[in-house]
């Protein structure tokens, strides 16, 4: 293994900056002319395209897309108890969460006879993706399909790639039947981000479209939200990332565990160690080696080491600013006083407190979202809530009284700005006779 191991107080700047920047995504004119011909493809043929399109790139000649109620039914009857109470479990707990999130309108009386109101209301329509590469993902169906059915979004609909049987996880159809969603297709890739952005003869266009994909999803989502008017996306997509801030007395196979637990993502992946403690980055490093021997993806999970670093700080309070820096998507704090680090760190997409707070616990049934913002996002972005399938608009309502309290305000500002038609669409009121 070539994990770099960095003293942060023997590197110059550009050095830092070097060390903490993250893998190159992919964004070269190829990919990019690729995946606008799949677009233009879907756009001008529909359905027949999403046809073709998964023969051409899945080797699969769907009949159908849709998939049906019968089938959901089936798919719960195929499932062990103990799998079927695990997925219960994560929505339970899911749900929970997020039902604190629900938002209340907003009233205020700015002055006398002026009634000012924020209203939130669910997005109409919104689509989800389920990536479905070497292992269908029930966890983000849930992470996705609670908000969307807690916010009361009037149509929800699930895209997924088939299995090599043109079919869907069974997991994935119990966790879709959970969040209420009965509109699930079996597409996926590029051209499934089209179909919910033009809309095709089978699928009705979507509002707003969320989940992870691949590098052509995420250019897809990229360059249709910036096409198709009225579409938007969830946000920006990266490599997935964990940083760990750890003390001399963390245990060191649970940071090996939690680093490789991330790594294992993809080759592109992330990971980094922030520590006062020299003796611990030895041990951390011989964890790494131990434990990555034996991981079925170990070969994914070699790769994105390379790019990852063990760095060693003058102390916990420079192992904060380093972090703070970085912006990280996960943030775990195995130290002996986690609490006293929370409090001054502020950009991480989720944070994880203590030694037995592992990052997986929160991809799968803590009850927080593991949709994050990563490639320093969290800076900027937060991570998936209630809030992202809703949008707030205002509302205002002034009685003649109120409007004569606001006039004088208003005009000096319209004359100001040199706008007579605004000024005058107030003094016209006010010589209104009663």
């Amino acid at each position: 293994m070539n994990t770099q191991t960095i003293n942060w107080q023997e590197t110059s700047e550009q050095q830092k900056i070097d060390a903490l920047a993250r893998p190159a995504i992919a964004d070269n004119a190829l990919l990019s002319t690729q995946v606008a011909n799949i677009l233009s493809q879907v756009k001008r043929l529909g359905d027949k395209s999403l046809f073709a399109l998964t023969e051409q790139f899945d080797g699969i000649a769907l009949t159908t897309l849709a998939v049906t109620a019968a089938q959901v039914k089936q798919a719960k009857l195929a499932l062990t108890e103990k799998r079927l109470k695990a997925i219960n479990t994560a929505y339970t707990h899911i749900k929970s969460f997020h039902s604190a999130q629900t938002q209340e309108d907003v009233f205020v009386e700015t002055c006398p006879g002026v009634r000012c109101t924020l209203k939130t209301e669910a997005i109409e329509s919104v689509g989800l993706y389920i990536p479905a590469g070497s292992a269908p993902l029930p966890s983000t169906v849930l992470m996705l399909g609670v908000p969307a059915q807690l916010t009361g979004c009037k149509r929800t609909v699930l895209v997924c790639p088939p299995n090599k049987n043109g079919q869907l996880a069974n997991e994935v159809l119990v966790a879709a039947g959970l969040c209420g969603i009965t509109e699930i297709y079996t597409i996926g890739g590029a051209q499934a981000i089209a179909a919910l952005a033009y809309g095709t003869e089978s699928i009705a266009p979507v509002n707003k479209v969320f989940g992870p994909g691949n590098r052509y999803v995420t250019e897809a989502k990229k360059q249709l939200s910036q096409q198709v008017a009225g579409f938007t996306i969830d946000m920006p997509a990266g490599p997935s990332e964990v940083l760990v801030i750890a003390d001399e007395k963390a245990n060191p196979a649970f940071i090996a565990a939690d680093l490789l637990s991330q790594a294992e993502h993809g080759a592109d992946s992330q990971v980094i160690l922030l520590t006062d403690s020299e003796s611990l980055i030895g041990k951390v490093s011989l964890e790494l080696n131990k434990q990555v021997a034996v991981l079925s993806r170990r070969e994914i999970a070699e790769k994105a080491l390379k790019q990852s670093r063990l760095i060693l700080t003058k102390d916990l309070t420079q192992a904060v600013d380093v972090s703070n820096c970085y912006g990280p998507e996960h943030l775990i704090i195995q130290t002996e006083s986690p609490h006293a680090l929370l409090t001054n760190l502020r950009n991480a997409g989720s944070i994880f407190v203590g030694a037995y707070t592992p990052e997986s616990a929160g991809d799968y049934a803590s009850g927080t979202n593991h949709v994050l913002p990563t490639y320093g996002y969290s800076k900027v972005i937060s991570s998936l809530s209630l809030a992202d399938f809703s949008r707030r608009y205002t509302v205002q309502e002034i009685s003649k009284t109120g409007l004569t309290n606001l006039a004088e305000c208003i005009i000096e500002l319209t004359d100001a700005e040199g706008l007579d038609a605004h000024q005058r669409a107030v003094t016209i009121r006010l010589e209104e006779k009663a």
